[in-house]
């Protein structure tokens, strides 16, 4: 189906599920939805932290339908779950944002990693949570975001098992797209950057790691949730984990060289 056919099932509210394998030659989107008060100390915590946080698109204050990314899209219904921050506290997930849109919420579109594994694919690199249609394993690592404002936090990773001949090419393939969060930021030992148990994500679902396997890491566009937590807003809404955004950005249009 086209980036517009699944965008108008979720709209219907027939697909709820996370969004890894579809559309695979389209980006898909990260959310970062907050009051225009906030906006440009958020702008700035992504511009300092551009592995985690490469920004596809940000709206104007109000505005719920984003043309530079996906012809009518609507940010309140089009993703297939939500999550409501109250003073930073995880409030509730939602299906749709009529109840509580505000006419000044600015919209941030950021760079997901699910739009580079069809390329790992088309290149033979196998990819577990797909195989076994379960969401990306992300984890909060200890490595500490680059503060703007009051924003802050550490960086949350994905992570994707791969032998060290599939890691190697996964460099090779990702580095061509800073836009979707580019190369691995960590290959090997999850302790080193603060992950005490890989059967234990703080988001999505475990897979194996096999013993001829390493487990590659990449940054990931759930580090503004951690970000809004520290930041305690009155108000923020974001994607649920794993439930993205898909747009009608070509991933080829988003290749470096």
């Amino acid at each position: 189906m086209t980036p517009q056919d699944l965008r108008h099932q979720v709209r219907q509210g027939q697909l709820r599920a996370p969004t890894a394998g579809y559309c695979g030659e389209f980006a898909q989107a990260n959310l970062a939805i907050l009051p225009k008060a906030h906006a440009d100390d958020f702008m700035r915590f992504c511009q300092r932290n551009p592995k985690a946080c490469p920004l596809l698109g940000v709206g104007e204050p109000g505005q719920w339908n984003m043309e530079s990314i996906g012809h009518d899209i609507d940010i309140r219904t089009d993703i297939p779950g939500y999550y409501l921050y109250r003073d930073g506290q995880l409030a509730g997930e939602l299906t749709t944002l009529h109840d509580v849109w505000q006419s000044d919420f600015v919209v941030f579109a950021i760079g997901c990693s699910f739009s580079f594994e069809q390329m790992l694919m088309q290149a033979g690199v196998p990819l577990r949570h797909i195989e076994e249609k379960r969401n990306v394993a992300m984890y909060r690592s200890s490595t500490p975001n680059v503060p703007a404002g009051p924003f802050g936090g550490n960086m949350v990773v994905s992570m994707r098992p791969m032998k060290s001949s599939d890691a190697i090419r996964a460099i090779q393939i990702t580095s061509r797209f800073p836009a979707v969060h580019g190369a691995p930021v960590h290959i090997g030992d999850p302790r080193l950057i603060g992950i005490a148990d890989l059967q234990k994500p703080d988001y999505g679902e475990p897979v194996a790691v096999h013993s001829d396997e390493l487990p590659v890491f990449w940054a990931c566009g759930v580090t503004p949730q951690e970000a809004i937590r520290s930041a305690r807003l009155p108000i923020a809404i974001t994607h649920k984990p794993g439930h993205m955004l898909v747009t009608d950005i070509p991933n080829s249009a988003l290749a470096t060289f």
